[in-house]
C-alpha cells in the first residue's frame, strides 16, 4: 500500500494543532480547513494550506462534506484526520472520502455506524457478551412506548440520544411526571446536534466511576489495548479531569475491562484508535456504556503513561502498518492527569462564555504539556464548543502529577474571557480528590458550595492593585516630570471600582517618589509600581514583591488572580444607577447564540416558568423561562435567528 504524502485536517482548534504537530513531525504535508470565523486562528497559520469552507456556522463549514472533500481535491491532499467531533464518527462521511479515493483516518465506515448509534451499538454488545445495563433500545420511539420501557426500568433513568456525545441529548429523569418534558428537550437538542431524534433509555448508576479502555486496531488483524482512563469528574455529562490509570484500578479490573472491550472491538472488527466507555460501580461491577470510534480528547494521557504517539499510530495504521506493539509489549509508567479548559462562567450555571482573548501565556514546565488553538487577539465565537485547550501533567506518583497539574492551571495566564481555571484548581485540591474516591457525581456532591461557583468577590488586595493600575495609567498621560502630578496631591483620591453589578471604594494617597498609600475598607496597603509594560506589572504591596499579568484598556481592567482573572472597572466618574426591578418582565439573552425554538406568540398569556425560547450556543441547548405571569406584549426574535450576549429577547408585562 503507498505511502500518505498530504493529511487534511477536517477540524479546527486544539485538535487540528495537535495532529499537525505530529503530522508535520514525521514529514507529512498538511492542509487546514477554516470557517468565516476562524480565518486568523492558529491552525490556519500552522498548516502548509488551508482552504476557506463556508460560513462561521457548522453546518455550512465544518459539517460540510462536499466542500472538505472539494478541499481535499483542490490541495491533493490523499488522507483526511477527522480529529474529534464534527465528522468524526460520521459514517457517511467515512465512505465518500473511500468513494473519492481519499483514506480516511479512522475505523470502517461499518463500524463508525454501528458504534455511533447508542441502540445499535448496545444490541450488538449484548451479543457479544459485553455486560450492558438494563435499558431500552427498541426502534419504537413514541412517547407512550418510551413511558411504558421507562415504568419497566424504573426510575431514576437516563435518557440518551441514541446518535449524541459530549452529553448532548441527555437527561437524567427521577420521576415520572418529568419525563415527557425531558424527552421533549432531549429529542430536539439530538435532532439540532446529530440530525436524528432517536433515544435510548437506561437504568441510572448513581455515583459510579466512569471509566474507558483505549483501543488500538490494524488492518491485519491485531487488536490490543493500551490501559485504562478514569473520567469521572464531570459536569452536564462531560468530562472536566482525566486520569490514567484510573486510581481503584487493579490487575484483575484491568484484564477484565480490556478483555471486554477487545470483544466490543473485535465484534466490528475495529481499526485504528477506539475507546470502550464503561460505568463501574461500588462493587467492582462494570457496564458498556457506548464506545467511541475516533481519538479521544483525553487521549494525552494515555500517551504521557506509555510514551506513545497515538496520532503517529493512527497515521502508520491508515498507511497500513501493522501495530507496533504486541499486548504483553504494552509498558504503563507513572501518572497522567488532563484537565479540560473552557470559556465558561462555572457561577452562572457553566454559561459558555464569547469575548477576545488579549492575553494567553500557558504555563510550560517540566512533565507538563498544553494542547490549545489559541492565540491572544482571537474571539471565541459562540458557534463551536467552549473548549479552549487541555493542561496535562505527568508524575511519577498520582500524587507528584496532581501537583504539578495544579500548579500549571494556577499559573497558565488567560485574560479576555472567563473560564473555569478557579473551578479547575478547587477540584485539584479537594481533599476527596486528592484521596481519589470519588465518582461521576464528585462535583454536584462536593461543590455545590464551593467559592469557585460563585460570583468571584475580588480581595482586598486585588482592588488596591486595580486603583493603583487605573492611576498610573492616567498618570502616565503626561510625561516627566507632570507625571501624576496634582495641586491637592495631599488629599486621597477616591476610586469606585467596579465588578459587574457591584461597586468598591478604594482610597488612593499618591506622593511623588514615595509608594502609593491605599485604604481598601478597613485594610491598608502600602504598593510600589516597580514596572508595568501593558502586561505584566510587577509590585511591592507590603513588602512583598508580587508579579501580576493584566491588560488596561478604557477603563477596564482584566487582572490573572491565579488561578483565573478578573475583569474590573473604574467607576469612579460614572453615575451610580437604580437597579433594575428583580420582577422585570424583560427577558435577555445569557450569551451570544442561535434561537431554535420559540413557543410563545404575541399576546399570549405566559406563567412563572413556563419555557419561552430555546437558546443554542456552543452545542448546547439552553431553555429560557418566564421570571413573571402577564402577557407576552413584544416578541424580538424568531427562530434561526443570530442573538448577542443580553441582547432583548423578548417582554412580559
Amino acid at each position: 500500500m503507498p505511502g500518505l504524502r498530504k493529511i487534511l485536517i477536517a477540524n479546527r482548534g486544539e485538535i487540528a494543532c495537535r495532529i499537525q504537530r505530529t503530522a508535520q513531525a514525521l514529514g507529512y504535508r498538511t492542509v487546514a480547513v477554516f470557517s468565516n470565523a476562524d480565518a486568523d486562528a492558529l491552525h490556519v497559520q500552522l498548516a502548509d494550506e488551508a482552504v476557506n469552507i463556508g460560513p462561521a456556522p457548522v453546518q455550512q463549514s465544518y459539517l460540510n462534506i462536499p466542500a472538505i472533500l472539494d478541499a481535499a481535491r483542490r490541495t491533493g491532499a490523499d488522507a483526511i484526520h477527522p480529529g474529534y467531533g464534527f465528522l468524526s464518527e460520521n459514517a457517511g462521511f467515512a465512505r465518500a472520502c473511500q468513494d473519492a479515493g481519499i483514506t480516511f483516518i479512522g475505523p470502517s465506515p461499518d463500524a463508525i455506524e454501528l458504534m455511533g448509534s447508542k441502540r445499535l451499538s448496545k444490541l450488538a454488545m449484548l451479543d457479544a457478551g459485553v455486560p450492558c445495563i438494563k435499558g431500552y433500545q427498541g426502534e419504537e420511539q413514541d412517547d407512550a412506548t418510551l413511558s411504558r420501557e421507562a415504568a419497566r426500568i424504573g426510575y431514576p433513568l437516563m435518557i440518551k440520544a441514541s446518535a449524541g456525545g459530549g452529553g448532548r441529548g441527555m437527561r437524567l429523569v427521577h420521576q415520572a411526571n418529568d419525563l415527557l418534558e425531558q424527552l421533549r428537550t432531549a429529542r430536539s437538542e439530538a435532532l439540532h446536534g446529530f440530525g436524528s431524534d432517536e433515544l435510548i433509555l437506561e437504568q441510572a448508576l448513581i455515583d459510579p466511576r466512569h471509566v474507558e479502555v483505549q483501543l488500538f486496531g490494524d488492518q491485519h488483524g491485531n487488536l490490543i489495548y493500551l490501559g485504562e482512563r478514569d473520567c469521572s469528574i464531570q459536569r452536564r455529562h462531560q468530562k472536566v479531569i482525566e486520569e490514567a490509570p484510573c486510581p481503584v484500578m487493579n490487575v484483575e479490573l484491568r484484564q477484565a475491562m480490556g478483555e471486554a472491550a477487545l470483544k466490543a472491538g473485535r465484534a466490528v472488527n475495529y481499526v485504528g484508535a477506539g475507546t470502550v466507555e464503561f460505568l463501574l460501580d461500588a462493587r467492582g461491577q462494570f457496564y458498556f456504556l457506548e464506545m467511541n470510534t475516533r481519538l479521544q480528547v483525553e487521549h494525552p494521557v494515555t500517551e504521557l503513561i506509555t510514551g506513545l504517539d497515538l496520532v503517529a499510530w493512527q497515521l502508520h495504521v491508515a498507511e497500513g502498518l501493522p501495530l507496533p506493539l504486541r499486548q504483553e509489549q504494552v509498558q504503563l509508567s507513572g501518572h497522567a492527569m488532563e484537565v479540560r479548559l473552557y470559556a465558561e462562567d462555572p457561577a452562572h450555571g457553566f454559561l459558555p462564555q464569547t469575548g477576545r482573548i488579549t492575553a494567553w501565556e500557558p504555563a510550560l514546565q517540566s512533565g507538563v504539556r498544553i494542547d490549545h488553538g489559541l492565540i491572544e487577539g482571537q474571539t471565541v465565537s459562540p458557534f463551536y464548543d467552549p473548549m479552549l485547550g487541555k493542561i496535562i501533567a505527568h508524575g511519577a506518583t498520582r500524587e507528584e502529577a496532581r501537583r504539578k497539574l495544579l500548579r500549571a492551571v494556577q499559573d497558565s495566564v488567560l485574560l479576555g474571557v472567563q473560564s473555569n481555571q478557579r473551578l479547575l484548581a478547587g477540584l485539584l485540591e479537594h481533599p476527596q480528590f486528592i484521596s481519589g474516591e470519588f465518582s461521576n457525581g464528585f462535583i454536584q456532591t462536593h461543590f455545590a458550595e464551593h467559592p469557585c461557583l460563585h460570583a468571584h468577590v475580588p480581595s482586598a488586595e486585588e482592588l488596591a492593585i486595580a486603583a493603583a493600575l487605573f492611576y498610573q495609567a492616567s498618570a502616565q498621560v503626561h510625561h516627566a516630570p507632570l507625571a501624576g502630578w496634582r495641586n491637592n496631591a495631599s488629599v486621597p483620591l477616591l476610586y469606585r471600582i467596579g465588578l459587574e453589578d457591584q461597586d468598591w471604594p478604594v482610597e488612593l494617597n499618591a506622593v511623588p517618589g514615595e509608594p502609593y498609600r491605599l485604604q481598601v475598607a478597613t485594610t491598608p496597603f502600602e504598593l510600589k509600581i516597580i514596572q508595568c509594560d501593558g502586561r505584566w506589572a510587577s509590585l511591592d504591596i507590603n513588602g512583598i514583591r508580587q508579579r501580576h499579568a493584566y491588560r488596561l484598556e478604557a477603563g477596564q481592567l482584566w487582572l490573572f488572580t491565579r488561578p483565573g482573572s478578573v475583569r474590573l472597572v473604574d467607576r469612579t466618574q460614572a453615575l451610580v444607577s437604580s437597579q433594575a426591578s428583580v420582577s422585570s418582565g424583560t427577558l435577555k439573552a445569557p450569551m451570544d447564540g442561535a434561537i431554535v425554538d420559540v413557543l410563545v406568540t404575541e399576546g399570549s398569556p405566559v406563567s412563572k416558568g413556563q419555557l419561552l425560547v430555546v437558546l443554542e450556543a456552543m452545542k448546547m441547548e439552553h431553555p429560557l423561562k418566564s421570571g413573571i405571569d402577564g402577557v407576552l406584549k413584544r416578541l424580538q426574535v424568531r427562530v434561526g435567528d443570530q442573538v448577542k450576549n443580553r441582547q432583548i429577547l423578548l417582554e412580559v408585562e
